[in-house]
């Protein structure tokens, strides 16, 4: 079956008004005897089909007394819904649960995701999120804890049967963040997510030198029903590519990588050596003293 065509910025708002209706607790059938509607027009609403207007949509609101906020959100959303792309600005900082983010990664059958520097968010323990949080200059201390919740549950996303592909660099691995025993663990959580059926680990060696994921890091879902997206995050603000020569340059990127990428067993060995040196160099430390030559490269 063909997929079939649909925005990210369409299925916000349809979504947006799905959720609308819910919350003032009728059901589209009584929504469409209160507006004098018939019952398949507030379903095109929902599905972005064609035939609403403006007005239509105005009148929705109105009688679901969405608050202010939703209301002027999802009226502005409107006009663009059949754009393709969404460049979303979220101002100082990343939002705590970014929306878009969290209902496509809930729809999606498959993710492959690339990180050149860091550990992936959602392969991320609490206590090594936690730094990454602390040491933010956007982030306000009062929403760490709150912004853990939110990754948590993000998180257990993965159990909804994604199949999950993440490359990830050396240095990323590397790179102690927190303390030895912080970073060990993350390590050792990496392994565990590993053996999950549905998730891969794959690491990109430093030896490689050159690669074509060196522009940064980006993650690509795709889905039953819809065209495949590359979501991307910076400091405050998430880019969202469906245009297909976009994601086509996206998905050689990630072949290119599986080229160069150690393979599953590989990876896991290599991070079972890892720890082990780390484990090695800290007992080492505390007899030697933090002077000496450190471990070879693995």
């Amino acid at each position: 079956m063909p997929l079939r065509y649909s925005t990210v910025r369409g299925r916000a708002f349809g979504e947006g008004i799905r959720a609308a209706i819910a919350q003032s607790g009728m059901t589209g059938r009584e929504l469409a005897d209160v507006l004098g509607w018939q019952e398949a027009k507030v379903s095109d609403m929902v599905n972005g089909k064609g035939g609403i207007t403006f007005q239509d949509v105005v009148l929705v609101l109105g009688a679901c007394r969405v608050p202010e906020p939703e209301r002027e959100r999802l009226l502005d959303l409107f006009p663009d819904r059949e754009l393709d792309g969404w460049w979303q600005p979220h101002g100082k900082h990343m939002p705590i649960r970014p929306r878009t983010a969290r209902t496509h990664l809930a729809a999606a059958e498959s993710l492959v995701s690339w990180h050149p520097h860091a550990i992936p968010d959602l392969l991320q323990t609490t206590d090594h999120a936690r730094v990454w949080l602390t040491a933010s200059a956007t982030v306000p201390a009062t929403e760490v804890d709150e912004r853990l919740r939110a990754l948590q549950e993000l998180q257990e996303l993965l159990r909804n049967g994604v199949d999950c592909t993440f490359y990830i660099h050396e240095f990323a691995l590397v790179l102690q963040v927190g303390g030895h025993e912080v970073h060990v663990t993350q390590l050792c959580h990496l392994m565990l997510m590993a053996n999950w059926k549905r998730i891969k680990v794959l690491i990109v060696p430093a030896a490689a030198g050159a690669h074509a994921g060196i522009a940064g890091p980006f993650t690509q879902l795709k889905f039953p029903k819809y065209q495949p997206l590359i979501w991307a995050t910076t400091e405050n603000s998430s880019l969202f590519v469906e245009e297909k020569s976009a994601t086509d340059s996206y998905e050689s990127v990630i072949q290119a990588l599986g080229k160069i990428s150690l393979d599953q067993d590989e990876s896991t060995a290599w991070l079972s050596r890892l720890c082990v040196r780390l484990q090695e160099a800290s007992g080492a430390e505390r007899v030697t003293g933090e002077d000496d030559e450190p471990f070879p490269p693995l």
